[in-house]
């Protein structure tokens, strides 16, 4: 991944992704931002995907939520294009 595409992931994990799981730990009936779409992946169970560039370059993370020592985690499987699809 080039170095600016790693940055914009960062910044939305920051900004969006993080404050939506802390906010989806205290009530699970929390939507997610609409901007990051987030949904199951229908071909592996318990994993999630977020979109947060349909253009050009499109950028995709696909991620668990773990519970360690009581606190919900985030374990990061794939940040990529479309294609981290074949193996999420």
């Amino acid at each position: 991944m080039k170095r600016e595409h790693a940055e914009a992931c960062k910044k939305v994990v920051r900004d969006k992704f993080a404050p939506a799981c802390q906010a989806w730990d205290k009530d699970p009936a929390t939507p997610w931002p609409a901007s990051l779409r987030v949904k199951s992946v229908r071909s592996a169970p318990g994993v999630l995907e977020m979109t947060w560039s349909i253009s050009s370059p499109d950028r995709r993370a696909t991620c668990e939520l773990i519970t360690v020592d009581g606190e919900v985690r985030c374990r990061w499987r794939r940040v990529g294009d479309h294609d981290l699809f074949k193996r999420p």
